[in-house]
Protein backbone atom coordinates (compact mmCIF):
# COMPACT_ATOMS: atom_id res chain seq x y z
CA UNK A 1 0.00 0.00 0.00
CA UNK A 2 3.01 2.70 0.72
CA UNK A 3 2.95 2.19 -3.35
CA UNK A 4 -0.02 4.19 -3.40
CA UNK A 5 0.94 7.07 -0.62
CA UNK A 6 2.42 9.81 -2.79
CA UNK A 7 -0.56 9.85 -5.16
CA UNK A 8 -3.15 9.35 -2.30
CA UNK A 9 -0.77 12.45 -1.22
CA UNK A 10 -0.81 14.93 -4.25
CA UNK A 11 -4.34 14.00 -4.63
CA UNK A 12 -5.12 15.26 -1.59
CA UNK A 13 -3.37 18.36 -2.43
CA UNK A 14 -5.22 18.98 -5.36
CA UNK A 15 -8.31 18.22 -3.41
CA UNK A 16 -7.41 21.24 -1.01
CA UNK A 17 -6.30 23.38 -3.64
CA UNK A 18 -9.76 23.24 -5.85
CA UNK A 19 -11.41 23.50 -2.55
CA UNK A 20 -9.87 27.01 -2.39
CA UNK A 21 -9.83 28.36 -5.52
CA UNK A 22 -10.35 25.53 -8.71
CA UNK A 23 -9.22 28.64 -10.47
CA UNK A 24 -5.25 27.85 -10.22
CA UNK A 25 -3.22 26.17 -12.75
CA UNK A 26 -1.35 24.19 -9.73
CA UNK A 27 -4.16 22.51 -9.10
CA UNK A 28 -3.58 20.83 -12.99
CA UNK A 29 -0.14 20.14 -12.07
CA UNK A 30 -0.63 18.11 -9.07
CA UNK A 31 -3.42 16.40 -10.93
CA UNK A 32 -0.96 15.59 -13.81
CA UNK A 33 1.93 14.16 -10.58
CA UNK A 34 -1.18 12.01 -8.71
CA UNK A 35 -2.01 10.56 -11.56
CA UNK A 36 1.40 9.68 -12.52
CA UNK A 37 2.47 8.72 -9.45
CA UNK A 38 -0.70 6.11 -9.68
CA UNK A 39 0.24 4.86 -12.83
CA UNK A 40 3.54 4.11 -11.31
CA UNK A 41 2.08 2.21 -8.36
CA UNK A 42 -0.11 0.16 -10.69
CA UNK A 43 2.59 -0.88 -12.82
CA UNK A 44 4.37 -2.02 -9.80
CA UNK A 45 1.44 -4.11 -8.95
CA UNK A 46 2.07 -5.89 -12.33
CA UNK A 47 4.80 -8.24 -10.78
CA UNK A 48 2.02 -9.80 -8.54
CA UNK A 49 -0.33 -10.58 -11.55
CA UNK A 50 -0.20 -13.81 -13.20
CA UNK A 51 2.68 -14.23 -16.36
CA UNK A 52 0.10 -14.13 -19.28
CA UNK A 53 -1.50 -10.96 -17.40
CA UNK A 54 1.86 -9.14 -16.90
CA UNK A 55 3.18 -10.01 -20.12
CA UNK A 56 -0.33 -8.78 -21.97
CA UNK A 57 0.28 -5.50 -19.90
CA UNK A 58 4.11 -5.33 -20.75
CA UNK A 59 3.30 -5.54 -24.43
CA UNK A 60 0.44 -2.58 -24.19
CA UNK A 61 2.77 -0.76 -22.47
CA UNK A 62 4.95 -0.37 -24.94
CA UNK A 63 2.63 -0.45 -28.04
CA UNK A 64 0.28 1.67 -26.53
CA UNK A 65 2.59 4.65 -26.65
CA UNK A 66 3.92 4.10 -29.58
CA UNK A 67 0.65 3.71 -31.66
CA UNK A 68 -0.61 6.73 -29.75
CA UNK A 69 2.24 9.08 -30.84
CA UNK A 70 1.97 8.17 -34.43
CA UNK A 71 -2.35 8.76 -33.75
CA UNK A 72 -1.37 12.25 -32.72
CA UNK A 73 0.93 13.29 -35.04
CA UNK A 74 -1.61 12.04 -38.16
CA UNK A 75 -4.61 14.04 -36.13
CA UNK A 76 -2.09 17.31 -35.20
CA UNK A 77 -1.18 17.37 -39.13
CA UNK A 78 -4.50 16.37 -40.50
CA UNK A 79 -6.10 19.37 -38.46
CA UNK A 80 -3.62 21.98 -39.08
CA UNK A 81 -4.12 20.94 -43.08
CA UNK A 82 -8.03 21.53 -42.16
CA UNK A 83 -7.22 24.76 -40.16
CA UNK A 84 -5.59 26.47 -43.26
CA UNK A 85 -8.34 25.32 -46.23
CA UNK A 86 -10.88 26.57 -43.58
CA UNK A 87 -9.19 29.64 -41.92
CA UNK A 88 -6.71 30.60 -44.17
CA UNK A 89 -2.53 30.70 -43.48
CA UNK A 90 -2.01 32.85 -40.68
CA UNK A 91 0.49 31.80 -37.51
CA UNK A 92 -2.23 31.33 -34.79
CA UNK A 93 -3.88 28.36 -37.34
CA UNK A 94 -0.84 26.66 -37.83
CA UNK A 95 -0.34 25.56 -34.23
CA UNK A 96 -1.49 22.21 -34.52
CA UNK A 97 0.61 21.25 -38.09
CA UNK A 98 3.67 22.94 -35.95
CA UNK A 99 3.16 20.56 -32.90
CA UNK A 100 2.68 17.83 -35.34
CA UNK A 101 5.99 18.75 -37.25
CA UNK A 102 7.65 19.44 -34.10
CA UNK A 103 6.60 15.84 -32.78
CA UNK A 104 8.50 14.22 -36.14
CA UNK A 105 11.51 16.47 -36.10
CA UNK A 106 12.05 14.80 -32.38
CA UNK A 107 11.30 11.61 -33.03
CA UNK A 108 13.53 11.43 -36.53
CA UNK A 109 16.54 13.42 -34.16
CA UNK A 110 15.85 9.92 -32.16
CA UNK A 111 16.08 7.46 -34.93
CA UNK A 112 19.28 9.85 -36.32
CA UNK A 113 21.31 9.64 -33.42
CA UNK A 114 20.59 6.11 -32.73
CA UNK A 115 21.71 4.99 -36.38
CA UNK A 116 24.53 6.90 -36.47
CA UNK A 117 25.95 6.89 -33.27
CA UNK A 118 26.80 10.23 -33.25
CA UNK A 119 27.59 11.57 -30.11
CA UNK A 120 26.65 15.42 -30.39
CA UNK A 121 23.31 14.21 -31.74
CA UNK A 122 22.62 11.51 -28.92
CA UNK A 123 23.06 14.54 -26.58
CA UNK A 124 20.89 16.56 -28.63
CA UNK A 125 18.11 13.79 -28.86
CA UNK A 126 18.33 13.67 -24.91
CA UNK A 127 17.96 16.96 -24.47
CA UNK A 128 15.05 17.34 -26.84
CA UNK A 129 13.39 14.51 -25.67
CA UNK A 130 13.53 15.36 -21.83
CA UNK A 131 12.29 19.44 -22.59
CA UNK A 132 9.74 18.36 -24.69
CA UNK A 133 8.69 15.98 -22.12
CA UNK A 134 8.18 18.59 -19.70
CA UNK A 135 6.32 20.66 -21.50
CA UNK A 136 4.26 17.69 -22.47
CA UNK A 137 3.46 16.92 -19.44
CA UNK A 138 2.34 20.35 -18.54
CA UNK A 139 0.24 19.98 -21.73
CA UNK A 140 -1.69 16.64 -20.95
CA UNK A 141 -2.34 18.56 -17.21
CA UNK A 142 -3.91 21.69 -18.83
CA UNK A 143 -5.75 19.81 -21.24
CA UNK A 144 -7.30 17.51 -18.53
CA UNK A 145 -7.90 20.08 -15.65
CA UNK A 146 -9.28 22.29 -18.53
CA UNK A 147 -11.92 19.47 -19.24
CA UNK A 148 -12.84 18.64 -15.53
CA UNK A 149 -12.96 22.62 -14.97
CA UNK A 150 -15.22 23.35 -17.91
CA UNK A 151 -17.70 20.45 -16.68
CA UNK A 152 -18.54 22.46 -13.89
CA UNK A 153 -21.74 24.45 -14.41
CA UNK A 154 -23.09 27.45 -12.49
CA UNK A 155 -25.46 26.35 -9.51
CA UNK A 156 -26.07 29.20 -7.28
CA UNK A 157 -27.67 32.19 -8.30
CA UNK A 158 -25.71 34.72 -9.60
CA UNK A 159 -25.59 38.64 -10.30
CA UNK A 160 -24.03 39.11 -13.42
CA UNK A 161 -23.28 37.15 -16.59
CA UNK A 162 -20.18 38.32 -18.49
CA UNK A 163 -19.88 37.37 -21.98
CA UNK A 164 -16.79 38.23 -23.47
CA UNK A 165 -16.05 39.25 -26.99
CA UNK A 166 -13.71 38.08 -29.55
CA UNK A 167 -13.86 40.27 -32.41
CA UNK A 168 -16.57 40.82 -35.64
CA UNK A 169 -16.99 39.90 -38.90
CA UNK A 170 -16.61 42.79 -41.50
CA UNK A 171 -16.38 45.29 -38.39
CA UNK A 172 -20.02 44.93 -37.65
CA UNK A 173 -21.29 41.64 -37.36
CA UNK A 174 -21.28 38.63 -34.88
CA UNK A 175 -19.24 35.71 -36.13
CA UNK A 176 -20.29 32.17 -35.16
CA UNK A 177 -17.89 31.68 -32.45
CA UNK A 178 -18.55 34.85 -30.81
CA UNK A 179 -22.63 33.80 -30.89
CA UNK A 180 -22.07 30.84 -29.70
CA UNK A 181 -20.71 32.55 -26.02
CA UNK A 182 -23.81 34.44 -26.21
CA UNK A 183 -26.33 31.88 -26.93
CA UNK A 184 -24.46 30.10 -23.66
CA UNK A 185 -24.74 33.59 -21.69
CA UNK A 186 -28.65 33.49 -22.68
CA UNK A 187 -28.69 29.71 -21.26
CA UNK A 188 -27.33 30.49 -17.98
CA UNK A 189 -29.19 34.01 -17.85
CA UNK A 190 -33.24 31.93 -18.52
CA UNK A 191 -32.17 28.99 -16.54
CA UNK A 192 -31.72 31.80 -13.78
CA UNK A 193 -34.48 33.34 -14.74
CA UNK A 194 -36.76 30.99 -14.30
CA UNK A 195 -35.87 30.80 -10.75
CA UNK A 196 -37.50 34.23 -10.20
CA UNK A 197 -34.00 36.06 -10.13
CA UNK A 198 -32.98 37.23 -13.50
CA UNK A 199 -29.28 38.61 -13.53
CA UNK A 200 -28.02 41.38 -15.90
CA UNK A 201 -25.83 40.07 -18.58
CA UNK A 202 -22.63 42.04 -19.17
CA UNK A 203 -21.62 42.40 -23.08
CA UNK A 204 -17.70 42.65 -23.00
CA UNK A 205 -15.57 43.96 -25.67
CA UNK A 206 -14.38 47.34 -26.99
CA UNK A 207 -13.69 48.47 -31.09
CA UNK A 208 -11.02 47.68 -32.60
CA UNK A 209 -8.90 49.12 -35.23
CA UNK A 210 -10.88 47.39 -37.91
CA UNK A 211 -14.25 47.69 -36.73
CA UNK A 212 -16.97 50.03 -36.87
CA UNK A 213 -18.35 49.92 -33.54
CA UNK A 214 -17.61 48.23 -30.26
CA UNK A 215 -18.38 44.61 -29.75
CA UNK A 216 -20.03 45.01 -27.05
CA UNK A 217 -22.60 47.32 -28.95
CA UNK A 218 -22.84 44.36 -31.65
CA UNK A 219 -23.35 41.79 -29.32
CA UNK A 220 -25.47 43.88 -27.12
CA UNK A 221 -27.62 44.42 -30.42
CA UNK A 222 -27.48 40.52 -31.94
CA UNK A 223 -29.36 39.34 -28.05
CA UNK A 224 -32.09 42.24 -28.68
CA UNK A 225 -33.03 41.28 -31.90
CA UNK A 226 -34.03 38.13 -30.88
CA UNK A 227 -35.83 38.91 -27.82
CA UNK A 228 -33.38 39.26 -25.24
CA UNK A 229 -35.22 42.09 -22.65
CA UNK A 230 -33.29 45.20 -22.89
CA UNK A 231 -33.12 46.05 -19.57
CA UNK A 232 -30.96 43.17 -18.02
CA UNK A 233 -28.41 43.66 -20.63
CA UNK A 234 -25.06 46.23 -19.43
CA UNK A 235 -22.22 46.97 -22.49
CA UNK A 236 -18.51 47.12 -21.91
CA UNK A 237 -16.95 48.40 -24.31
CA UNK A 238 -13.46 49.54 -23.40
CA UNK A 239 -11.82 46.32 -22.93
CA UNK A 240 -9.16 45.22 -26.12
CA UNK A 241 -7.90 42.28 -24.17
CA UNK A 242 -9.19 39.39 -21.90
CA UNK A 243 -7.53 41.00 -18.55
CA UNK A 244 -9.31 44.56 -19.75
CA UNK A 245 -12.68 42.54 -20.34
CA UNK A 246 -13.11 41.16 -16.91
CA UNK A 247 -11.10 44.39 -15.09
CA UNK A 248 -13.55 46.73 -16.50
CA UNK A 249 -16.78 44.42 -16.39
CA UNK A 250 -15.10 43.88 -12.42
CA UNK A 251 -15.99 47.75 -12.21
CA UNK A 252 -19.10 47.62 -13.31
CA UNK A 253 -20.64 44.75 -11.68
CA UNK A 254 -18.74 46.12 -8.39
CA UNK A 255 -20.39 49.98 -8.86
CA UNK A 256 -23.71 47.80 -8.97
CA UNK A 257 -23.45 45.81 -6.30
CA UNK A 258 -20.05 45.41 -4.01
CA UNK A 259 -20.97 41.58 -2.90
CA UNK A 260 -21.78 40.82 -6.87
CA UNK A 261 -21.18 37.07 -7.62
CA UNK A 262 -20.73 36.23 -11.35
CA UNK A 263 -20.40 34.05 -13.86
CA UNK A 264 -17.92 34.59 -17.16
CA UNK A 265 -18.74 32.98 -20.29
CA UNK A 266 -16.34 32.62 -23.15
CA UNK A 267 -15.67 29.35 -25.29
CA UNK A 268 -15.03 25.90 -23.91
CA UNK A 269 -11.10 26.01 -25.03
CA UNK A 270 -10.60 29.64 -23.33
CA UNK A 271 -12.53 29.06 -20.27
CA UNK A 272 -9.60 27.79 -18.35
CA UNK A 273 -7.42 30.17 -18.88
CA UNK A 274 -10.10 32.65 -18.66
CA UNK A 275 -10.27 31.52 -15.58
CA UNK A 276 -6.60 32.04 -14.33
CA UNK A 277 -6.67 35.40 -15.11
CA UNK A 278 -10.30 35.90 -13.44
CA UNK A 279 -8.33 35.01 -10.21
CA UNK A 280 -5.75 37.13 -10.96
CA UNK A 281 -7.94 40.04 -11.67
CA UNK A 282 -9.86 39.60 -8.66
CA UNK A 283 -13.55 38.76 -10.41
CA UNK A 284 -15.88 36.80 -8.10
CA UNK A 285 -16.66 33.76 -10.21
CA UNK A 286 -15.94 31.04 -12.22
CA UNK A 287 -16.15 30.63 -16.23
CA UNK A 288 -18.88 28.88 -18.07
CA UNK A 289 -17.65 27.22 -21.31
CA UNK A 290 -20.03 27.47 -25.20
CA UNK A 291 -19.30 24.95 -27.59
CA UNK A 292 -16.59 25.18 -30.80
CA UNK A 293 -16.42 23.66 -34.08
CA UNK A 294 -14.35 20.13 -33.72
CA UNK A 295 -12.05 21.61 -36.26
CA UNK A 296 -10.92 24.75 -34.41
CA UNK A 297 -10.57 23.60 -30.72
CA UNK A 298 -6.92 21.74 -31.17
CA UNK A 299 -4.83 24.40 -32.71
CA UNK A 300 -7.06 27.16 -30.39
CA UNK A 301 -5.97 24.89 -26.92
CA UNK A 302 -2.23 25.08 -28.15
CA UNK A 303 -2.95 28.41 -28.18
CA UNK A 304 -4.30 28.79 -24.68
CA UNK A 305 -1.53 26.45 -23.36
CA UNK A 306 1.29 28.62 -24.84
CA UNK A 307 -0.20 31.80 -23.19
CA UNK A 308 -0.35 30.45 -19.89
CA UNK A 309 3.06 28.52 -20.23
CA UNK A 310 4.86 32.25 -20.90
CA UNK A 311 2.36 33.38 -18.11
CA UNK A 312 5.10 31.60 -15.95
CA UNK A 313 7.67 31.87 -18.44
CA UNK A 314 10.55 32.24 -15.77
CA UNK A 315 9.58 29.26 -13.73
CA UNK A 316 9.03 26.91 -17.02
CA UNK A 317 12.20 28.30 -18.97
CA UNK A 318 14.13 27.37 -15.60
CA UNK A 319 13.35 23.75 -15.51
CA UNK A 320 13.77 23.64 -19.55
CA UNK A 321 17.41 25.01 -19.32
CA UNK A 322 17.81 22.80 -16.02
CA UNK A 323 16.68 19.53 -17.99
CA UNK A 324 18.63 20.70 -20.81
CA UNK A 325 21.36 21.02 -18.70
CA UNK A 326 20.92 17.46 -17.28
CA UNK A 327 20.45 16.00 -20.99
CA UNK A 328 23.98 17.36 -21.59
CA UNK A 329 25.85 16.07 -18.42
CA UNK A 330 23.65 12.63 -18.88
CA UNK A 331 25.61 11.93 -22.85
CA UNK A 332 28.93 12.89 -21.29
Amino acid sequence: MLAYAPAVLFFVLCGIGVLRDRRRFSNAVLLGIAVSFLSLALLAELRHAPTLVAGSAALAIVLLPALGTVALVWFLLANGVTMIRKEGVRPANLLSLLAGLGIVAVLGLLVLAVATGSHRLGILAVTSVLVVGYVSFLFVCFVGYAFLYGRHRPRRDVDFVVVLGSGLIGGERVPPLLASRLHRGREVYEEQAARGNPPVLITSGGQGPDEKLPESHAMADYLLERGFPAEHVAREDRSRTTEENLLFSKAIMEGAKPDYRCVVVTNNFHAFRAALTARRTGVNGHVFGSPTAAYYWPSATIREFAAVFLSHKLVNFGICGFLALCGILASL
